[in-house]
C-alpha cells in the first residue's frame, strides 16, 4: 500500500509497524491482520499497525506478571531513575511525538506541541519525583498501614489526547511498582510506538511495559476480562466504561473509568465577561471540541446575554479550520468519518430541537478535504434539550440563560455527568461558594490554569477514582494493615 504523507510531517519509521512490544522485546503478532492509520486532515491512510488478537494479550499479561514482583520490590529511587531515563528519552523525541499526533490526530502542530506532547511530558516529570518518595506508612493503634502496588494494570486509552491520557496511567501505575499492558486507540496508535521506542532506549525491565494495538472489541475485551489483571485503568465513553465495569465485576477486579462529561462554565452577573466569552470559547473549541472536560454548555445571567452572544459570535469567527501544519490554522478536523457524522447529528437534532443558531451550523462552510465540522453556537437551548444533556465531542457549544445563581447551579448541576466547570466573577468569595455548589470533579475560576497535580477524574457518570498526582497515584495501590 502507498501510505501518503510528507515525510517532513510523519517520521517515515512509524509509516509500517507490524509488532507488538512484550517482555522487552519487539514481538511478532499472532494474527496477520493490520489496522490503517488515517490523517483526518486528508482521508489518506499513513500508517498500519497490527490488529492485535486475545493471545497476544495473553503473552503480554503473562509477561507483566512475570515482572511485577521484581518491579514491585525495587527500591523508589530506581524506579524513580528508570522514570527519569524514560522521560530523557521521550523528550528527545518531542518534535515527532508532536508531528505523528498532528498527522494521525489532525490536531494544530502548535496544540500538538504545547498540550499534546509538553503536558504529558509535565506529568512523566511530576512522577520521577513521586516514585522517589518512600512509600506512605501509618499507624493506627496496633495496626501498621502499608500501601503495596495493585499488581498487572491494563491501560485502555482513547484517541482525543494520545501521549497525555497514557501517561496518566503509565507514570502513576510504574511509579506504584505496577507493571502495564497498553491498548492505545486504534485511531491514534502511532503515537504509542514512539513512545515504546522511549521506553526500549530507557532500558525499563523487561515486561514492566507491555504494548498490544487493535480494537476495542478484540483487545479491550480480552484485557478488561484477562483474569490476571488486578485493576483495568480506561478512559473513554461512558458506554464503553459500563462495558468495562461489568467484564471486570466477573473477577471482582478494580477498575479506574474516566468517562464522559458535559461541563458547565457558569458566569455570574458581575464577570469580566469580555474575558469570560474569550477563555470559555476557547475551552470549548479545544483539540476541535474533542475534549472531556470542554466546558460546552455557558450559563450567561440573562441581564448580559445579548451581549455574550455578541461575543461569543466574534471569538467563534477567529478559531480558522484547516491543515494542521499550517500555523494560522486554530482548528483541525474531527478524528474519523465516523465521529465528523456523529457530530453533526447532534447539530441537526438541536435545530430541530428549537435551538437559536448563531454561528456555523450544518451549512457553514468546511474545508473540502477531511473530517471537518464548523465551529457552532446555538443559544436558548433549555437544559433538559439532547444538546445540553449529551456529551457531542465536537466543536459545538450550547449558551443557556438564567435569572439567579441559585438557578445558574440547579442547570450546572441538571446532568448525568460531572467531570469539570468553571465559575466567573470578581467576587473571589461568590464565585468559591458556586465552585462548591457544583457537582464536578473540578471547577475553574476566573480561568485558573490546570493544575497535573492535582486530582483529576469525575462525579457520575463521568467515572471512579482519580489521575494525576498523589491520589492518582494511590489508584494503583492496595491498603494492607499489619497488627503488631
Amino acid at each position: 500500500m502507498d501510505l501518503a504523507a510528507p515525510p517532513t510531517q510523519l517520521p517515515d519509521a512509524l509509516r509500517l509497524r507490524r509488532h507488538l512490544h512484550i517482555g522487552g522485546e519487539w514481538t511478532s503478532p499472532a494474527g496477520t491482520e493490520v489496522i490503517d492509520v488515517e490523517n483526518p486532515s486528508t482521508g489518506d491512510v499513513v500508517g498500519q499497525v497490527p490488529a492485535g488478537t486475545a493471545a497476544d494479550v495473553d503473552a503480554a499479561v503473562a509477561a507483566a506478571r512475570a515482572a511485577f514482583p521484581g518491579w514491585a520490590a525495587t527500591a523508589p529511587a530506581e524506579r524513580s531513575a528508570h522514570l527519569d531515563r524514560l522521560h530523557t528519552a521521550l523528550a528527545a523525541r518531542a518534535d515527532d511525538l508532536a508531528r505523528t499526533i498532528a498527522v494521525e490526530l489532525g490536531a494544530p502542530l502548535k496544540l500538538a506541541t504545547r498540550v499534546q506532547v509538553a503536558l504529558p511530558l509535565t506529568v512523566l516529570r511530576d512522577h520521577v519525583a513521586l516514585a522517589a518518595r518512600p512509600p506512605v506508612e501509618e499507624s493506627i493503634g496496633n495496626s501498621l498501614v502499608v500501601r503495596e502496588p495493585v499488581g498487572v494494570v491494563g491501560a485502555i486509552t482513547p484517541w482525543n489526547y494520545p501521549l497525555h491520557q497514557v501517561m496518566a496511567k503509565l507514570a502513576p501505575a510504574l511509579a506504584a511498582g505496577c507493571t502495564v499492558v497498553l491498548k492505545p486507540s486504534e485511531l491514534t496508535p502511532l503515537t504509542a510506538y514512539l513512545l515504546f521506542d522511549a521506553v526500549t532506549e530507557a532500558g525499563l525491565p523487561p515486561g514492566v511495559l507491555n504494548l498490544v494495538p487493535g480494537t476495542g472489541a478484540v483487545v479491550g475485551e480480552a484485557l478488561a476480562g484477562h483474569p490476571d489483571v488486578d485493576l483495568v485503568s480506561f478512559t473513554g465513553s461512558t458506554v464503553t466504561g459500563t462495558r468495562i465495569m461489568r467484564l471486570a465485576a466477573d473477577r471482582i477486579a478494580r477498575v479506574a473509568l474516566e468517562l464522559g462529561g458535559k461541563s458547565a462554565n457558569v458566569i455570574l452577573p458581575d464577570a469580566d465577561l469580555t474575558t469570560a466569552v474569550k477563555v470559555g470559547v476557547g475551552n470549548a473549541l479545544l483539540n476541535s471540541g474533542q475534549t472531556c472536560t470542554a466546558w460546552t454548555r455557558m450559563l450567561v445571567h440573562r441581564d448580559r446575554y445579548d451581549e455574550a452572544l455578541e461575543l461569543i459570535a466574534t471569538a467563534v469567527a477567529g478559531y480558522r479550520l484547516g491543515d494542521p501544519f499550517d500555523p494560522s490554522t486554530r482548528l483541525g478536523p474531527l478524528v474519523s468519518a465516523a465521529q465528523a457524522e456523529r457530530v453533526r447529528g447532534h447539530v441537526e437534532r438541536a435545530v430541530a430541537d428549537g435551538a437559536r443558531l448563531v454561528v456555523g451550523g450544518p451549512d457553514a462552510p468546511v474545508p473540502a478535504q477531511g473530517h471537518f465540522v464548523a465551529p457552532t453556537v446555538f443559544a436558548d437551548v433549555h437544559p433538559d434539550s439532547a444538546l445540553a444533556q449529551e456529551e457531542v465531542f465536537g466543536p459545538v457549544l450550547a449558551v443557556i440563560p438564567f435569572d439567579d445563581t441559585d438557578e445558574a447551579v440547579a442547570i450546572a448541576n441538571n446532568s448525568k455527568y460531572g467531570l469539570a466547570g468553571a465559575v466567573w466573577s470578581t467576587d473571589p468569595d461568590a464565585a468559591l461558594a458556586v465552585a462548591r455548589r457544583l457537582r464536578t470533579g473540578a471547577v475553574d475560576i476566573n480561568g485558573a490554569s490546570f493544575n497535573p497535580l492535582a486530582p483529576f477524574g469525575g462525579y457520575k457518570q463521568s467515572g471512579l477514582g482519580r489521575e494525576l498526582g498523589v491520589h492518582g497515584l494511590a489508584e494503583f495501590c492496595e491498603l494492607k494493615a499489619i497488627q503488631r
